[in-house]
């Protein structure tokens, strides 16, 4: 109970430190947002209300309570003129594209990386190995953007298979899902070839190959189960990166997403859609990262201890 609590406070330090952030970031923009909105020849008494509207004229402090009070409350409202619209039913409309984009990412890159690393860690050296680790740093050194735009290329214009932006048809998840994917399934490749080779070596992986199984069988029931821990880590690292690395997928397929609202709020410069997009950022990675933990802790006894409080 102990763990699970400095987590959630951790987790509360986390948001109230971001929107903190957020909002300095924010005031340090260049540009006045208030003559952006009304322009330059507006009337200075409504420049004035427009600032103290928009909480422009309060301390950064100040500012990031104002929106954690509203946000908590469910009362917080678009920045933008005349401030009706509230910000968290658009949240929660695009919210679910951003998820389901980020989960079929983070499955295809399990389901491409566990086997591509465990061969390459299987057949260390050998020309296997190195082909998968090549492809490995090529996806991870290509930019995503551009690797999105090659898919688009390939299998949106000149094959016409596949939808190439919005979400009208349900096939227009596969570009983005899959430029999101094989980026993530770069790192974690290398990341499972680490784990396996520190796993082969150990006296029990020998022991099990010295009785005679075969050499799959060591590598699926011994070496594999136990490498866990460690990829189990790394694919939750990677699904946070997946929510952040959607901004981008998002901007390039025109998915309407999470990632394509906070780009638009920060071009209309509607402060409060800003803060409430980067602060369910922050509370989604946070919330992986104790599932990971929960996770991780459930796989391995010592673990486990740590995070019920008792000893072994």
């Amino acid at each position: 109970m102990t763990y699970l609590l400095r987590k959630l406070g951790g987790a509360l330090l986390a948001a109230a430190g971001a929107t903190l952030l957020v909002s300095l970031f924010l005031n340090l923009v260049p540009g006045d947002p208030v003559q952006v909105l009304l322009g330059e020849q507006a009337q200075s008494v409504d420049v004035a209300a427009l600032r103290h509207e928009m909480w422009l004229d309060r301390p950064v402090p100040e500012q990031a309570w104002l929106f954690l009070r509203d946000f908590a409350t469910g009362r917080l409202r678009s920045s933008l003129p005349p401030f009706q619209e509230k910000v968290l039913p658009r949240v929660a409309r695009v919210a679910p594209r951003t998820a389901l984009l980020a989960a079929l990412a983070i499955l295809l890159a399990i389901c491409l990386s566990l086997p591509l690393g465990v061969l390459a860690a299987v057949r260390a050296g050998a020309a296997v190995d190195r082909a998968a680790m090549a492809l490995a740093v090529v996806g991870i050194s290509a930019p995503s953007f551009l690797l999105g735009h090659l898919l688009i290329l390939g299998f949106g214009i000149r094959l016409g298979w596949l939808p190439i932006s919005g979400d009208d048809q349900l096939a227009s998840v596969v570009l983005p899902a899959v430029t999101l994917g094989l980026g993530l399934t770069a790192l974690l490749s290398r990341m499972v070839r680490g784990a396996m080779l520190e796993v082969l070596r150990e006296e029990y992986v020998l022991a099990a190959r010295a009785r005679g199984l075969g050499e799959w069988r060591v590598v699926g029931k011994h070496a594999l189960r136990n490498a866990l821990l460690p990829i189990l880590t790394v694919v939750g690292l990677q699904l946070g990166g997946a929510l952040t690395g959607a901004i981008v997928i998002e901007k390039v397929f025109n998915w309407p997403g999470l990632g394509t609202l906070l780009l638009t709020s920060i071009e209309q410069r509607d402060y409060n859609s800003v803060r409430a997009c980067v602060l369910l950022f922050t509370l989604t990675y946070v919330a992986v990262n104790l599932l990971t933990d929960l996770a991780c802790a459930a796989a391995d006894p010592r673990g486990r201890a740590a995070v019920t409080g008792r000893g072994s």
